[in-house]
C-alpha cells in the first residue's frame, strides 16, 4: 500500500532493499524430506536399537543380526578377509551410523561452537558446522588410508596395483577401511537428496554415483588397490577446502587467503597430476601386468586367456560367493577407465570455475561460483520504492514542474488521504563481487561465493 495525496512530489527517497523468501514447497515429497532431514539421529538410534535388541534377546537369529557388527568372510588360518555378499550388511549399518552421528555432532557440538565464535547468521552455523564434519571425517581416514599405502606392496609403484590378480584377501584394517569410506558415499548420496539443493546439485550426485559404482565393482571384482589409491589421492582436498570455508566464516580473510591458495594448490596436484597418472595406468599397464583372461581366485592362476566380454558377472564375483573363475576383458578395463575419465571430465569442470572465481578475486572483478552453495540462496534481493511521509508545510526548495509553474502546497488532513494498491517491481538479483582480498574502489563487496571464499562474512 502506498500513501498518495492530491499532489505529486511525495515520492523522493532512495529504494530501500527488501529480502523476499521463496515460496515453500509443500508437496508430500518435501513434508518427507524434511520429516527425515529433522528427525536423523532419532530414526538412526531407533534402528541401531532395533538391532541390537534383536541380537541381545534373539540368540537363533544371531547369525543373520551378526553380519551388521563385525567383518565378514574371515581366514582363520591367515588373519585375511574375503570379499562378500555379507559385506553389504555392515556398509549398510554404517551408512545408518553416520546418518545419526552426523546430526548428533553437527547438533550437539559443531553448531553450539559455531555460535560461540560469534557466526550468528542461521544459515552460516549450519554450514560451518557441515564443513567442520567434512573436515572430522577425512581427518580420520585420509591418514588410515596413506598409512595402508606406505605399507602396501604398490606403495610409489602404480603397475603394482595390478600385480596379483585376483587380489581375493584383504587385511582387516584394509577391509574395513574400503567398506566405511563406501558407506560413507551412499551416505552422502543421501545427504544429497534430503538437504536443501545447492547449485552444484546434479554435479555432486553425478560425482557421488560414479564414486559408489566404481567402489561396488572394485570391490566385486577384486581391484580394492586401485580404488584404495584413488580414495587417498581424492580425500585430501576434502580437509583443505573445508578449513578454508571455515576459516571464512569464522571470520578470519587472511588465513583463509592462504588456505584457499593452498587448496587450488593441492586440487591441482592431486585431482589433475595423481588421478590422470592413475588414469594412465589403467590404460597402460593393465594390459601388460593383467592381460585380459581368466583367473582361478583360490591359485591366482590363468585358466584361459580368453576373459571374454561379460561385465557384471564378473564385477559382482565376489558378491556371488566368489565361486568359479573371474574374468578380465578389454571390455571391463575400457568401462573403468570410461567411468575414471568421466570423473576426470567433471573435476576438470569444477576446477574451471575455480580459477574463474580466483581471478575474480584477484582481479576485483565479479565472480559468479556455480558450484556454490549460495549462502543466500532461497532468498532474492528486491528493491521496492517506499514512499517518504507525508510533508506538511513548506519545502525548503521550490522547484518548477515540466509547465513552468511551481507545484501546489497545500496541507491536508487524514480524510484527504487515498490509498492506492501498488504491484512490487519485479526482483532484482544483485551482482557479488569478488571478496577475501580488499581491492581500493569495490566496497560492495559480498563473501566470496560458497565452497569457495574468504571474505568475512557479514553479520557472521
Amino acid at each position: 500500500m502506498v500513501l498518495e495525496t492530491s499532489t505529486d512530489s511525495l515520492m523522493g527517497e532512495t529504494p530501500r532493499t527488501l529480502r523476499h523468501s521463496k515460496p515453500k514447497d509443500e508437496s508430500l515429497f518435501e513434508m518427507i524430506r524434511l520429516g527425515i532431514v529433522n528427525h536423523q539421529m532419532g530414526l538412526s538410534i531407533n534402528c541401531l536399537l532395533l538391532l541390537a535388541l534383536t541380537y541381545l534377546f534373539f540368540p537363533s537369529l544371531r547369525s543373520n543380526t551378526s553380519r551388521y557388527f563385525v567383518l565378514s568372510y574371515k581366514d582363520d588360518q591367515t588373519g585375511l578377509y574375503k570379499a562378500g555378499f555379507d559385506d553389504l550388511y555392515f556398509v549398510v549399518l554404517w551408512i545408518v551410523v553416520f546418518t545419526g552421528l552426523r546430526a548428533a555432532t553437527m547438533d550437539y557440538v559443531l553448531m553450539p561452537w559455531a555460535r560461540n565464535m560469534g557466526i550468528k547468521k542461521k544459515k552460516h552455523t549450519l554450514r560451518f558446522a557441515e564443513q567442520s564434519w567434512m573436515i572430522i571425517y577425512y581427518s580420520v581416514t585420509w591418514p588410515a588410508g596413506i598409512y595402508l599405502y606406505v605399507t602396501s606392496s604398490y606403495y610409489g609403484n602404480l603397475p603394482a596395483m595390478w600385480a596379483d590378480y585376483p587380489n581375493v584377501h584383504m587385511a582387516p584394517l584394509m577391509k574395513l577401511y574400503y567398506l566405511i569410506q563406501f558407506a560413507f558415499w551412499i551416505q552422502q548420496i543421501v545427504v544429497v537428496h534430503i538437504e536443501e539443493r545447492r547449485k552444484d546439485h546434479w554435479q555432486m550426485f553425478s560425482h557421488h554415483i560414479i564414486t559408489c559404482i566404481l567402489m561396488f565393482a572394485s570391490y566385486g571384482s577384486y581391484q580394492t588397490k586401485v580404488g584404495h589409491v584413488i580414495l587417498v589421492v581424492m580425500d585430501v582436498v576434502d580437509i583443505v577446502l573445508p578449513l578454508a570455508k571455515n576459516l571464512k566464516y569464522a571470520g578470519y580473510p587472511i588465513a583463509c587467503d592462504i588456505m584457499f591458495g593452498v587448496f587450488i594448490l593441492t586440487w591441482f596436484v592431486t585431482r589433475h597430476i595423481f588421478f590422470p597418472m592413475i588414469c594412465w595406468s589403467v590404460y597402460r599397464d593393465i594390459p601388460v601386468v593383467m592381460p585380459g583372461g581368466c583367473y582361478d581366485p583360490s591359485t591366482r592362476m590363468k585358466d584361459s586367456t580368453n576373459g571374454g566380454n561379460e561385465i557384471w558377472r564378473n564385477i559382482v564375483h565376489a558378491y556371488k560367493g566368489g565361486e568359479g573363475p573371474v574374468c578380465f576383458n578389454e571390455v571391463l578395463r575400457l568401462s573403468y577407465l570410461g567411468l575414471l575419465l568421466t570423473l576426470q571430465l567433471l573435476i576438470t569442470v569444477w576446477f574451471t570455475m575455480i580459477c574463474r572465481v580466483a581471478y575474480g578475486v584477484l582481479s576485483g572483478k565479479g565472480a559468479e561460483d556455480s558450484r556454490s552453495d549460495d549462502e543466500d540462496e532461497g532468498d532474492e534481493e528486491e528493491e521496492e520504492p517506499q514512499p517518504s511521509p507525508v510533508r506538511l508545510g513548506k519545502r525548503p526548495a521550490q522547484t518548477r514542474t515540466g509547465s513552468g509553474r511551481l507545484p501546489k502546497e497545500e496541507e491536508v488532513g487524514v480524510e484527504q488521504l487515498r490509498f492506492v494498491k501498488r504491484t512490487s517491481p519485479p526482483a532484482r538479483r544483485t551482482k557479488a563481487r569478488a571478496s577475501g582480498i580488499s581491492i581500493p574502489g569495490h566496497t560492495d563487496h559480498k563473501e566470496l561465493l560458497g565452497r569457495i571464499g574468504c571474505d568475512k562474512p557479514s553479520g557472521s
